[in-house]
């Protein structure tokens, strides 16, 4: 598994990367990502309702949810055992003890599902993305005067990605709309726990 900060040539308009950002490909094997894709199929997955508006990707999400509509965070079920080797390797990678990873969340996008501009929820902390099945491009811009930094990072199957401390918190990201079917595990921590 090699750890390391942006794939050269992905860096988009600009050389230098935030503090806080780490990817790493292969962080699964692909008989591992078969196994998860089996289970993820297995899942119910609901539609993400923001605010009245439902978005073409569906989630499931377990030790806490966060619920758009209403602007809290709510308990959820239990992360499954079956995740449990990934959420203590996505704990390895940013440093943290497994149990201060309390949320995991499963996203299957189908064609044409992407994620507009936003920063993760302030309830939360570090996150921790496991692509899987197809690739996808993630974006992360900042502003800067009166304009934008930005770059792009091809999310491969089986990667992993860190956002922690600026990148996290400083920057915002999206994810372009998909050409294929995508899932994708991420695991987040809470703040103040």
């Amino acid at each position: 598994m090699a750890r390391q900060s942006l794939h050269s040539g992905q860096r988009g308009l600009f050389d230098l990367e935030p503090p806080g950002l780490v990817h790493v490909d292969e962080f699964i094997s692909a008989s591992e990502e078969s196994a998860l894709l089996v289970w993820a199929r297995t899942l119910p997955f609901q539609p993400f309702a923001f605010q009245g508006w439902l978005g073409k990707r569906e989630t499931v999400s377990f030790g806490w949810r966060y619920d758009f509509n209403e602007s809290r965070v709510q308990r959820a079920a239990a992360i499954p055992d079956f995740l449990v080797p990934l959420q203590k390797r996505a704990a390895g990678l940013a440093g943290l003890n497994a149990a201060k990873l309390e949320q995991a969340l499963v996203v299957r996008y189908d064609v044409g599902a992407g994620i507009g501009w936003h920063r993760d929820r302030p309830v939360f902390d570090q996150v921790i993305g496991i692509s899987l099945q197809s690739p996808c491009v993630l974006r992360f811009r900042r502003r800067d005067g009166h304009g934008f930094r930005r770059f792009s990072l091809d999310a491969q199957p089986r990667s992993a990605y860190l956002l922690s401390g600026e990148i996290r918190h400083d920057w915002e990201h999206s994810i372009a709309p998909m050409d294929a079917q995508r899932y994708s595990i991420t695991f987040r921590s809470r703040r103040g726990t």
